[in-house]
């Protein structure tokens, strides 16, 4: 329908205090109850996207956690203007809190130009999304199960409660009463929930920064299913823009985790249009800790 999605009426909606100082809050905080990655870096491109003009379009960013974020306090971004150019622009981000800086940022823009010099990777052939049960449809269907362990049935309806203003389908869900290690590749189709239309092309940006961190580093995980995680935060992210899209409409998450090793994972993601556009190119890497998990039956 035409409801406005609420990434655009409230999680990305910055209140301005200074010319370059905005107060960003909080829509949905994880179980960890730390802030949720993407929120971050989705308000901090919102922040440098105000410090360009319409015409340029962010084309990268690329950004560090530094220190865990509170749920309780508004953060603030300051934005230094790091350099104007002919074609291309610099803008820096501080997400402040407590006085002392959780998050740095650096996002360039790029006024358009076009090139001869074109090509991309080939978009994996996956079942449409009208195919696909979304998360929340197969998590009732997991929960409709008898014989699901009490436990296990907790851990679901919590994630199902969980308010995320994303729509997810995935291509090949993994078996959550499996041990067994996968191949660390995940498919999910993605969108923002509600209405977003024809807008600045920044805007849209400003959604799939949000929408690219949901489930990113839990791609480096599949392969030692055998473990229980202690501990999980994203150190760094990047992004590369390469084609106009809409946020609201369904996009191919293609994830894949090349390394792991010294209590960190390497997560590579591109973003496909339907129509076969690569349209987003993303990396993040993780700090995971995990231990050993008691051997017993999920079921």
């Amino acid at each position: 329908g035409d409801l406005r999605s609420v990434l655009i009426t409230s999680v990305l909606n910055l209140e301005r205090l200074e010319v370059d100082l905005f107060r960003g809050r909080h829509h949905w905080v994880p179980a960890t109850q730390h802030l949720f990655g993407g929120q971050i870096v989705g308000q901090a491109l919102v922040a440098a996207a105000h410090a360009v003009s319409r015409d340029e379009q962010v084309h990268s960013l690329h950004c560090y956690f530094v220190r865990t974020g509170d749920p309780k306090v508004p953060v603030l971004y300051e934005v230094e203007r790091t350099r104007t150019g002919k074609s291309f622009s610099v803008r820096s981000v501080k997400a402040i809190q407590h006085g002392k800086p959780i998050f740095t940022c650096q996002a360039s823009f790029q006024l358009s130009q076009g090139s001869p010099v074109q090509h991309q990777f080939t978009m994996p052939t996956v079942p449409p999304p009208e195919e696909l049960l979304t998360q929340d449809e197969l998590i009732q269907k997991y929960l409709q199960d008898p014989n699901v362990a009490e436990g296990y049935r907790k851990r679901l309806t919590k994630i199902q409660a969980q308010d995320v203003p994303i729509d997810i389908k995935p291509v090949n869900p993994p078996d959550i009463f499996s041990l067994e290690p996968q191949e660390p590749k995940q498919l999910f189709w993605v969108r923002a929930r509600g209405y977003i239309g024809e807008t600045d092309m920044k805007v849209h940006c400003c959604v799939a920064a949000y929408i690219s961190d949901y489930a990113f580093l839990g791609t480096a995980l599949l392969p030692h299913r055998q473990y229980c995680v202690k501990f999980m935060v994203s150190l760094d992210h990047s992004m590369w823009f390469h084609a106009p899209f809409r946020s609201d409409h369904w996009m191919l998450y293609e994830c894949e985790s090349p390394w792991a090793g010294g209590c960190r994972g390497l997560v590579q993601g591109r973003l496909w249009r339907r129509d076969g556009v690569l349209a987003v190119t993303c990396a993040q890497e993780g700090v995971i800790r995990v231990e050993q998990t008691p051997n017993q039956s999920k079921l």
